[in-house]
């Protein structure tokens, strides 16, 4: 879209909360949650955030490492919180946190958190400009900030050797 308008946005704007209530279809055998089903969520949440922020059809390129600090258990309900940290041109670092709620007592617990990087693209899946970010608060001033430092080692990594499973020959190969 040539008209797609590029003005300087606010962090907040692109802001998301989410929930979820983890059922039995979401757990594993020990009734806590499984870590794809949390990472899907939060690829949703993040996915929301971006939108906001770029308004165009936009993609994962990646997330960082995911760490599950803590279980989140069958009825407990999820709360994901998701916000656009820095812009780039047409890319975007979206951070996501991961809470679940006890919904008898109210009590939170910080379950994980990842950084994700969207792009935007057009119609055609060609990569397009977005607007950069305003950080206003504080925090948001601090997480733009390192968010340059991530999408720096983001960058190296993408360049290192990702062979992690390596096959002799084809699997469809005689030999």
């Amino acid at each position: 879209m040539a008209d797609h308008d590029l003005s300087p946005k606010p962090a907040c704007e692109s802001y998301v909360e989410m929930t979820e209530i983890v059922l039995p279809t979401h757990t594993n055998a020990l009734g806590t949650a499984f870590g794809g089903q949390v990472m899907a969520w939060t690829d949703i949440c993040a996915g929301i955030a971006a939108t906001r922020h770029a308004r165009q059809i936009v993609v994962t390129a990646s997330m960082d490492d995911l760490h599950f600090r803590a279980p989140i258990y069958q009825g407990e309900v999820v709360i994901l919180k998701a916000q656009v940290n820095r812009a780039f041109h047409t890319s975007m670092e979206v951070g996501v946190r991961v809470e679940a709620e006890n919904p008898l007592t109210g009590e939170r617990r910080h379950c994980s958190s990842a950084y994700l990087t969207f792009v935007a693209l057009d119609a055609d899946g060609n990569r397009v400009p977005i607007p950069p970010l305003v950080p206003e608060t504080e925090d948001e001033k601090r997480r733009y900030e390192e968010a340059a430092e991530r999408r720096r080692i983001r960058l190296e990594r993408r360049n290192q050797d990702r062979n992690v499973v390596t096959r002799p020959h084809s699997p469809l190969s005689r030999k």
